[in-house]
């Protein structure tokens, strides 16, 4: 993975020592979303600031004095489904950013995995960095530009508290994996994949709010089992693990600032 010539700024030191009280947390999926808003006794709000018209979601409440904000893009408006993928991640992330300002914005859901750097199914990780892998640009700066390479969240107390795996972060927006999606994820020396990440670290880097993400792992995409096959399988129980590891990060944040992540 490439590093960019310049790097983020990073959170301001008043950001970085003010005590966190709210906390935007998206997720793509409502199956992953809902054990959460369950948990913390969410509500949907209905004075909502998005667009009219738009399938978008926000579950809202207070916990522990947190200001905690769930927010998901809803389901497609013509199909039905789960609207996944960089383009909904990024225009609600970008919305809800302005809408709530947020001290924190956490990307939760789940990811698929690779075996080689040590990824097995149900395993929570904590994302160092992400980076897009089907944004192919050959031509110099834009390659860069287009792998679009951010740093998460310093986050190596959670990790420790919480036991949690690290590992790169490399997003597209296709469920399978081409031959060169697959050179450029192993170019990112990503240990895990998903649909969504580095869209919500773009928009978190422009509009300079703290993010960090925590993926768990429902397929092993260098296994011999088909990828949707397995990802069905699997994410009713890696839900429930997700669920439990965004609770109990929750649960550290609590009364803390970002330097102490």
């Amino acid at each position: 993975m490439a590093p960019p010539e310049t790097q983020p700024d990073a959170p301001s030191e008043d950001v970085q020592s003010k005590p966190i009280s709210s906390i935007l947390i998206f997720i793509a999926m409502h199956t992953e979303a809902l054990p959460l808003v369950n948990r913390f006794q969410l509500t949907e709000a209905v004075d909502s600031s998005y667009p009219k018209g738009v399938p978008w979601v926000r579950y809202h409440g207070v916990y522990k004095n947190l200001h905690l904000n769930i927010v998901q893009p809803g389901k497609d408006p013509v199909l039905g489904v789960d609207s996944v993928g960089t383009i909904s991640a990024s225009l609600v992330t970008y919305a809800s950013v302005l809408a709530l300002q947020p001290d924190l914005i956490i990307n939760a859901g789940t990811a698929g995995g690779f075996k080689a750097k040590g990824a097995a199914i149900g395993d929570v990780f904590l994302a160092s960095e992400v980076a897009f892998h089907d944004r192919r640009i050959p031509i110099p700066v834009f390659d860069l530009y287009g792998v679009g390479l951010r740093p998460a969240c310093s986050t190596c107390n959670i990790s420790q508290e919480l036991n949690l795996k690290i590992g790169r972060l490399s997003t597209g927006d296709s469920l399978d994996m081409s031959p060169h999606d697959e050179a450029s994820i192993i170019a990112n020396e990503a240990t895990i994949k998903d649909m969504e990440g580095a869209a919500v670290a773009y928009v978190a880097d422009l509009l300079k709010v703290p993010v960090i993400f925590i993926k768990a792992v429902t397929d092993i995409v260098d296994g011999d089992k088909p990828t949707a096959e397995e990802f069905l399988q699997n994410l009713t129980a890696v839900t429930a693990a997700l669920d439990e590891t965004v609770a109990k990060a929750i649960d550290f944040i609590a009364g803390k600032c970002i330097s102490e992540l």
